[in-house]
């Protein structure tokens, strides 16, 4: 009677309990996979700022700096957004939320097609487009990172990361061609049609928690439960920022990943292509060079994340800050009508370390913040795109008052390097400090 009776109440209720048979590929990666080409689908948006420049000039009068405006609050919505994101999928799941971002990007990049005030860009692409790529930032990747893998972090944050680089490498190219010889509308609404493709993706093979389909996360030994929703996004987001900015490390990880997005989003992807412009190199091949740093970004993210799981985070941030200035102070004398191999190296160096600096400081959020880590960095990955707004709309600023961007290419030199100092000084957590999630 008494083991009768015991063993009913050893099992658990069905939808917390794993099931036995293991599938032999994880579903993790199976998510990942599309996380992956969700963030190639979304991607697209990305590819087309610095290939409007010109056409927009051509065609309304609009300044590079009017435009860089616009690109600037694109893409500072885009950092802003990321940790009210992070905290609405807590509330209300990736799949919704992911569904909803790229339904926004397509309706502000269709709609300009119709726009003829430089308000209606601001309205469209900056604002639109800004909060519903926001909504698809990187904090989207460390969601699914941190609910679905304990083991490969590192890499599968390399691999989510360069996904953004895969989309750049896949719609570039074509972009630029259909400015080329349709002029810029049919491609926006390009950027558009590239959104909603994903969207059934997303909703029919994305799920939010391992406990949904009865799985343990990857490489974890025990079934963890689905989390409740947790209300209230907004306040969270706004008090785990709170309590990030009474400590030390989050402002060096914001400072340094500030200067990442001024030297990467707002610099080089923004205005590599009218800077080689200027140079009287053609767009299409400006545009294919920023199409090959998306390639070796994949390689050099996926290394990076590959590295960060078994070197000092700290040293690697450093290392590719510093080398990112240097390369960066080079590159006003590379600049030429014809693409030549010095020019290739620095594209291929550049690409390298493109978005490498990612996985180290996802990595550095997780061991300071947690389970808070996820909003924490959607925090961070504000102030990256603060710093590509700033940079994205100054870069247009100096290159009307000055003529060229040989200033812009030497400050970001220069801030590179005290983002490399930066980054030595995090402080390490011993692995013994626990680090409270805070609740709602």
């Amino acid at each position: 009677m008494t083991q009768t009776t015991e063993t009913p109440a050893r099992s658990t209720p069905p939808s917390s309990t794993p099931r036995r048979r293991t599938p032999r590929i994880h579903r993790a990666w199976f998510v990942a996979a599309v996380t992956f080409v969700t963030i190639i689908g979304a991607a697209a948006f990305r590819s087309l700022p610095g290939l409007l420049f010109d056409p927009l000039n051509d065609e309304f009068g609009w300044s590079r700096g009017t435009v860089g405006l616009a690109v600037s609050l694109n893409l500072a919505l885009y950092g802003l957004t990321a940790p009210f994101a992070a905290a609405l999928m807590d509330r209300y799941g990736i799949r919704k939320v992911v569904a909803v971002a790229l339904v926004v990007i397509a309706c502000g990049s269709g709609l300009t097609v119709w726009m003829d005030s430089a308000w209606q860009l601001l309205l469209c692409w900056g604002l639109l487009v800004g909060l519903g790529s926001g909504s698809m930032a990187l904090a989207f990747a460390a969601t699914v990172t941190n609910r679905w893998f304990t083991e490969r972090r590192g890499l599968v944050t390399g691999i989510l990361t360069a996904a953004s680089a895969s989309g750049q490498l896949i719609f570039l190219p074509l972009l630029s061609w259909i400015v080329e010889t349709h002029e810029w509308r049919p491609a926006t609404v390009t950027v558009s049609l590239a959104a909603l493709v994903v969207v059934p993706f997303v909703w029919l093979l994305l799920r939010d928690h391992p406990a949904d389909v009865g799985l343990k996360p990857y490489g974890s030994d025990e079934f963890v439960p689905k989390p409740a929703p947790v209300p209230g996004a907004a306040r969270r987001a706004v008090t785990v920022l709170f309590k990030a900015a009474r400590t030390g490390p989050f402002w060096l990880l914001a400072g340094t990943f500030a200067i990442c997005g001024a030297s990467t989003n707002g610099l080089i992807q923004t205005h590599f292509v009218p800077a080689a412009h200027d140079h009287h190199m053609p767009v299409t091949a400006a545009a294919s060079l920023l199409a090959v740093i998306g390639v070796f970004d994949i390689i050099g993210t996926v290394a990076s994340g590959w590295f960060t799981d078994r070197f000092d985070a700290r040293r690697l941030l450093a290392v590719y800050y510093a080398l990112r200035g240097g390369s960066l102070l080079f590159l006003p004398i590379l600049l030429a009508p014809t693409v030549h191999p010095p020019m290739i190296f620095f594209i291929v160096f550049y690409g390298l370390d493109w978005v490498a600096t990612v996985p180290p400081t996802l990595a550095l959020c997780r061991e300071q913040y947690g389970d808070d880590s996820a909003i924490v960095f959607g925090w961070v990955l504000a102030s990256h795109q603060v710093g590509a707004a700033l940079v994205a709309f100054l870069g247009g600023v100096a290159r009307d008052a000055f003529g060229s961007y040989d200033v812009v290419w030497y400050a970001s030199g220069a801030l590179c390097a005290a983002a490399a100092l930066m980054a030595l000084v995090i402080r390490r957590r011993d692995s013994e400090q626990s680090v409270p999630a805070i609740s709602g």
